[in-house]
């Protein structure tokens, strides 16, 4: 098993930033790609971005990109999202993921933990 517990969820203006932390213990990180998917209140939950397991490659969501940057710390079992420019569409409750699995980035179920979740508020 892998524990994921994501953290740095809040109330933030539009226009503002807002980093978000994901640490993960119980298995080898640095083996893992890791995600950020997001649930907006009432709707399904959708990819934000993801990074393999050596940090070299990250993708993002149309919606997303440009404003929000996805990175890792294998040395410290840790992931970040940094959101900036942020709009009241962007909240959601967000979760972080891992995945051993090639395929789509943006595909869920090729994720096999996540965490409980944080919540970002993004007031106008």
């Amino acid at each position: 098993q892998m524990q994921l517990v994501e953290s740095g969820g809040r109330l933030v203006q539009a226009g503002g930033s807002l980093r978000l932390s994901c640490a993960a213990s119980g298995r080898t990180f640095s083996m893992y790609d890791m995600g950020w998917f997001r649930q907006p209140p009432g709707k399904e939950r959708e990819f934000a971005a993801a990074i393999t397991s050596s940090g070299r490659s990250t993708y993002y969501a149309d919606s997303v990109k440009g404003r929000f940057t996805i990175s890792r710390d294998n040395a410290k079992n840790m992931v970040y999202l940094q959101m900036n420019s942020l709009k009241s569409e962007d909240t959601a409750v967000y979760y972080c993921a891992a995945r051993k699995d090639s395929g789509r980035w943006d595909n869920g179920l090729l994720y096999d933990f996540w965490g409980q979740g944080t919540h970002v508020t993004v007031s106008s």
